[in-house]
């Protein structure tokens, strides 16, 4: 199904349920409690090698639930293909945003209400794993994904695809206005850039988060606040979501009037994708230098019913099939590096050859504390 432009460009870049007792299965009174003639407990045979591997020989289940957040979008032929090829069907079930999903995905362990979490990104992956809610398991698929990419040895989160938080420029504005598109995070304290520049709340929007991220990377933990307290001077504007910063604020997509806002560094080849007329050039550009590299995964929750299938849809998801689908769904860099971008994708995104990028293990230990400082300075 084909969305409207503004809803598809909302639902492709932005990338509660209870708790259940497990139910306990009686002993076997015939296993352990067995007497021989002699009066002598008969003990049991000891299962073969094989059983021990809940996978070895297993059929899968006629269904594989995949938990995601409500961003996930893949083209439903895909998903029929493979069907078509494992008679196994995809239930998606949305959660909400990849902080919500995870959270209930977290409350839930005990009886997993799926098979696989997909969009746990870099930002949140530590928490996933110091939870304990996946399965370890090593795709053969992994081979022709970027090295860079696998952040747990385990292999209990795979990586699907990476994209980048980055400031979109409205083109045609620094076209006509006497001030040049700034080159890094350091000239937006500049006078110069006075009311220009929009933001999103890293408390409650991803984006917003890596971009947080960014400048802790680019001035350090000592001066990271310092930067936003200028910002703040400058009269940056912050909003709760990216929708509402990039189509209410942005001057390049709305009648807003800021032609510097956190987005994406696909947003370019989205625009010109979904513009009413053909384009030739993009309307708005990624300023590279501001770029903080986004990874999501997908994991086999502990305890799925179907782990066969659930394995045999994460190979699927590495598949060329699902990774050259991705780009024009989710607008993200498929993570298999034999996949073929889309031409839209090759002339007009921009994937930096030099991200921001702060270690998962990092962002786990200190992510709530940078939350509460920024929200302190900025929105004081």
């Amino acid at each position: 199904m084909r969305m409207t432009r503004p809803i598809a460009l909302i639902a492709a870049l932005a990338m509660t349920l209870a708790a259940c007792g497990d139910d306990v299965a009686e002993p076997d009174p015939d296993i352990n409690d067995q007497v021989d003639d002699d009066g002598d407990e008969a003990i049991a045979d000891e299962p073969d090698d094989a059983t021990d591997d809940a996978t070895v020989d297993e059929e899968p289940g006629d269904t594989v639930t995949l938990l995601t957040h409500d961003s996930f979008d893949v083209s439903e032929d895909v998903l029929d293909a493979f069907t078509d090829d494992t008679g196994i069907d995809v239930e998606v079930v949305p959660l909400g945003d990849a902080g919500t999903a995870l959270n209930q995905t977290i409350l839930t362990a005990d009886a997993p209400q799926g098979d696989l979490l997909f969009g746990v990104d870099n930002t949140f992956l530590s928490r996933a794993l110091d939870e304990d809610i996946f399965a370890a398991y090593e795709s053969p698929a992994l081979e022709d994904v970027d090295p860079d990419l696998i952040l747990d040895d385990e292999h209990r989160a795979t990586p699907i695809d990476r994209g980048d938080v980055c400031l979109n420029y409205d083109v045609a504005y620094f076209d006509d206005a006497d001030v040049d598109v700034p080159d890094g995070l350091d000239d937006l304290t500049d006078p110069a850039y006075q009311g220009l520049l929009g933001v999103t709340n890293p408390a409650t929007s991803s984006p917003g988060l890596a971009f947080l991220l960014a400048t802790i990377e680019t001035f350090g933990e000592d001066g990271y606040l310092d930067f936003w307290e200028q910002l703040v001077d400058n009269d940056v504007i912050v909003t709760d979501g990216w929708s509402e910063v990039y189509y209410d604020e942005f001057s390049a997509t709305g009648e807003g009037d800021r032609p510097l806002v956190v987005s994406y560094a696909s947003s370019p080849p989205a625009e010109v994708l979904f513009a009413e007329d053909e384009l030739d050039e993009a309307p708005t550009g990624v300023i590279e230098a501001s770029c903080f590299r986004q990874i999501e995964f997908v994991g086999i929750l502990d305890g799925a019913e179907n782990p066969v299938g659930a394995e045999r849809l994460v190979d699927f998801m590495l598949s060329e099939t699902f990774q050259e689908d991705i780009p024009l769904t989710m607008f993200v860099f498929p993570a298999n590096q034999q996949a073929q971008l889309p031409e839209v994708f090759e002339e007009f995104a921009v994937l930096p050859d030099d991200p921001l990028e702060i270690d998962h293990e990092v962002i786990g230990e200190r992510r709530e504390e940078w939350i509460e400082a920024w929200t302190s300075t900025v929105l004081r």
